[in-house]
């Protein structure tokens, strides 16, 4: 929480999730603030590497979306959506 509000200026008691990693990028622990306390989550994966930024300006804050896309083991970034068409109308 410290490194959150020192480092980054940024307030851990936000509704928001913080991610970090470390030099392994298998690997990343999530900080969130439930208003009782702070919880932290910590994952490993067994086959593979998370990508995470290469450096502070490609830091960004992701969606909810993004943040399930990432925990499943995807990119963040999709390379291109389909996004959903009405019966009957051309996209």
């Amino acid at each position: 929480a410290a490194l959150v509000t020192e480092a980054f200026s940024l307030d851990a008691y936000d509704n928001a999730i913080f991610l970090f990693c470390g030099t392994r990028s298998d690997r990343f622990k999530a900080l969130y603030w439930d208003k009782t306390g702070f919880v932290l989550y910590y994952k490993r994966i067994e086959n593979g590497r998370f990508q995470w930024p290469r450096n502070q300006s490609e830091v960004k804050k992701i969606n909810a979306h993004q943040l399930r896309r990432f925990l499943a083991g995807f990119s963040v970034e999709e390379k291109k959506t389909i996004l959903p068409c009405e019966k009957g109308l051309l996209c």
